[in-house]
């Protein structure tokens, strides 16, 4: 075995360290990349929807870079009750923050509902009723956020004002829609279809 000089002693310490990790980083890449091909070829062998194999081949790719994570910190030094108490601390944090958020969240998943299944646009002359007996807030569309629809009123003692309900309602009550402005009443105040 042959030796090596005394000054290079501690550059080949930092050299296999360095080794380790890109055989780490390494191993991780095509373990992900081969458990990614096996996926797609059961995919088409089986026909199974692609709809399902890529939110698959997502978590798999990340608990395989996590775990890597873990290794290469593990390599560098980190003691792993320093990783589970960071990870504990982290996720508890982050489950407090979650429901904390909870609304908002909500709020925000209805509105791409709102621009994806379109049950009423901008222009559009809407009722959101509280049951389909009694009346509920009514007035035509004047904008649709991350958060709110915004209605302007267009009841004669509130004429103008502007109606903000949130988008998480919407999916909660029963809507009533005229396309193009308001309803046309009659005469004997009956509605016009």
């Amino acid at each position: 075995m042959p030796y090596f000089p005394a000054w290079s002693h501690e550059w080949l310490g930092s050299l296999f360290l360095t080794f380790q990790v890109l055989v780490i980083l390494l191993g991780a890449w095509f373990l992900q990349r081969g458990l990614r091909r096996i996926l797609l070829r059961a995919s088409e062998r089986y026909d199974l929807p692609m709809h399902l194999i890529q939110p698959t081949a997502t978590i798999v790719r990340w608990v395989i870079m996590i775990a890597a994570g873990l290794l290469v910190l593990g390599r560098l030094g980190v003691s792993g009750t320093v990783l589970w108490t960071a990870f504990t601390g982290f996720a508890a944090v982050a489950a407090v923050a979650f429901f904390a958020a909870w609304s908002v969240l909500s709020n925000i998943f209805c509105a791409i509902l709102i621009f994806t299944a379109r049950p009423f646009r901008l222009g559009d002359y809407v009722e959101i009723l509280d049951t389909a007996e009694k009346p509920g807030a009514k007035g035509e569309v004047v904008d649709i956020s991350l958060l709110y629809v915004t209605l302007r009123d267009s009841t004669e003692e509130n004429a103008g004002a502007l109606l903000q309900i949130p988008n998480a309602l919407v999916f909660q009550r029963v809507v009533r829609r005229w396309k193009g402005g308001p309803p046309v009443v009659s005469s004997d105040n009956a509605r016009l279809p």
